[in-house]
This record gives C-alpha cells, sequence and structure tokens, in this order.
C-alpha cells in the first residue's frame, strides 16, 4: 500500500512489536500523542502503556533507561522528539551504550535503536534543524542509518530493531509526509552496511543519503548528463566497495550532504575515494553541502540547504575540469 516515510516507521515499529513483545518504545509524548510527527500514532492503544512509554523531557533519563532496558533483556526504540535534543544524551550514547560489547570483551552487548528526526526543511530555526550526523560516525560501536524513502526507511527500520548493536536511525523529517510509495504491510528487511545504486550512469558519481538524495535526483533530471547515484543508506559503516566501484567506472565524484562542509562526511568519502581511485579520476572530488554556520531561520533555510541548482552547478564543473 501507499505510505508516507512517517507511515512506514509506524508500520516497522507495528510489524516488529506484533511479533516480539520484548520490544518497547519509548519517548516523549509518543503515547497517546501518538509523537511530534505521529510516527507512533495508534501504538499506545494497540500495546498499552507498558509497551509505549511517555517520559519526562530528560534525554539522558530516556537513554540511560533504555541502554539499562536493553542490558536486561528488553529491546527498546528510542525517540528524541528532534536530533538537536540528542545532546543531553550524548555522554550516554558515546561513553556507554556504544562500547558496551568491547570493553566486556564481546560477553554483553546493547542492542536497541536510537529514533531521531533530523535535519531542516521544516523552518524549525537553528534549534530543531540540525544535521548532526558527524558526531556518531565518528564514535566506534554504533552503527548509523539515514533512509531517503518510506519503502527504504521501513526496511532499514526493521533492520535496526532486529540488530545485536547499539543504531542511531536519524529520520529526515522534511520528507516525513513530502513523498509516497508503495510499501509492503508485512516486514521485509535491507541489508545494514550496503549503499544502493538509485541510478546508473557513465559519467560522474554522486553520492548522498537522507533527504538531498531527493535533490539529487532533480538535479540529475534536469542534467543532460549520465549520472550514477549512490544512495549511502548506511552512514556508519561506510559501504565505501560501492562508491569505490562507480568512480573507478565513471572518473568523477560529486558529494552531496546537508550537514556542513567543514569535517562532514563528504570530506571522509573525498579521501576514501582518493585512497581507492587516484589512478581513475578525471577531476577532483566535489563537496555540495550546507553551510559552517547556524542553520538560518525561515526565509534563509532553503538558501542553506543543498538544491537541485547548488548541485547541478557541480556536475557542470566537475565535467568541465
Amino acid at each position: 500500500m501507499e505510505m508516507t516515510l512517517n507511515q512506514a516507521v509506524k508500520s516497522a515499529l507495528d510489524n516488529e512489536m506484533e511479533k516480539n513483545d520484548k520490544i518497547v518504545l519509548i519517548g516523549e509524548d509518543i503515547g497517546k500523542n501518538g509523537g511530534v510527527f505521529r510516527t507512533t500514532e495508534g501504538l499506545y492503544d494497540k500495546y498499552g502503556p507498558k509497551r509505549v512509554i511517555d517520559t519526562p523531557l530528560n534525554e539522558s533519563g530516556i537513554v540511560g533507561t533504555a541502554i539499562g532496558m536493553s542490558l536486561y533483556g528488553l529491546k527498546p526504540v528510542v525517540e528524541i522528539q528532534f536530533m538537536d535534543f540528542i545532546f543531553p544524551a550524548f555522554d550516554q550514547i558515546v561513553s556507554d551504550l556504544a562500547k558496551f560489547r568491547y570493553r566486556t570483551g564481546g560477553a554483553y552487548t546493547c542492542p536497541m535503536v536510537i529514533r531521531a528526526p533530523y535535519g531542516g526543511g521544516i523552518k524549525g530555526g537553528s534549534y530543531h534543524s540540525q544535521s548532526g550526523e558527524t558526531y556518531f560516525i565518528h564514535t566506534s560501536g554504533l552503527k548509523v542509518v539515514v533512509p531517503a524513502t518510506p519503502y527504504e526507511t521501513k526496511g532499514l527500520l526493521i533492520s535496526a530493531i532486529r540488530d545485536d548493536d547499539p543504531v542511531i536511525f536519524f529520520e529526515p523529517k522534511r520528507l516525513y509526509r513530502a513523498l509516497k510509495e508503495d510499501v509492503p504491510e508485512e516486514a521485509y528487511t535491507i541489508p545494514i552496511g550496503k549503499a544502493r545504486t538509485v541510478c546508473e550512469g557513465e559519467e560522474l558519481t554522486m553520492v548522498s543519503w537522507g533527504a538531498t538524495v531527493i535533490q539529487c535526483m532533480n538535479a540529475i533530471e534536469q542534467a543532460d548528463r549520465s549520472i550514477e547515484l549512490i544512495d549511502l543508506r548506511t552512514i556508519s559503516p561506510i559501504d565505501m566497495d560501492t562508491i569505490a566501484h562507480s568512480v573507478r567506472k565513471t572518473g568523477r565524484c560529486v558529494v552531496v550532504h546537508e550537514a556542513p562542509k567543514t569535517c562532514g562526511l563528504g570530506a571522509e568519502i573525498a579521501a576514501g575515494v582518493m585512497e581507492n581511485c587516484f589512478l581513475h579520476l578525471e577531476a577532483p572530488v566535489q563537496r555540495v553541502c550546507g553551510f559552517d554556520t547556524v542553520m538560518p531561520y525561515y526565509k534563509l533555510e532553503l538558501e542553506y540547504l543543498p538544491d537541485a541548482e547548488r548541485i547541478g552547478k557541480a556536475i557542470n564543473e566537475t565535467m568541465a575540469y
């Protein structure tokens, strides 16, 4: 059936909760209210307050509680209302959650999912629009997933819930209701750590994830070029094999993300391309990113976010090199 991205999230949660009574949801306003983006709507009525748990406004307490639940055999799926609010729980995530498997020599792990809407596009201003994925991909022990479509969202979220390690699952909130596509009502999985080739091409490789994948598709439609688009899906670990295979074929690469340019994941991808594909490159790797500023308010927000025009300029410059 046709689903929006936020409906795909709810469908994934519902499928897994039906099968596994160890799964509990925990977060702010996720119960009767159904969450700020309605991704848990109806699940409180179906599964009750012991499995859909409303919490105080305390992200550190939410994540710390979920870690304890996980260590004692439950499978918590945490919702952080906005990715911007995750930082009070940052110490719990990087110092505890990410390190249980390592510090116990593999005797214990802490399987749980932390879901968080991230990125701009809804006029949320500087406190509701950040793309902070780099903080987490720098932390060993965490898997970080960012879907781009409703179909991808459901399959990746189910894989995240079934994973034996902690997964940070960033949902591009400007896509929650922006597009619909056919999504199976039954459960299915998409492998974590494997990128997808959205469309094949011969002249240039474009790499992206999350909401900017859609902007890349718009730019490709407008460009008179044969462009291969790779949606990373998982940004930690990165599927560098798929990227390198494509760049060896095309000889050119443009990376697009809405997080700030400096120390963004695009820099790591560019370095990986240089290490693996240097003799195949026909042009320097280009990055189209957010700016190294605070997310601006309202009217300037779309100027900050990469769009088809900025991506198209990078395509033309790379091809003309």
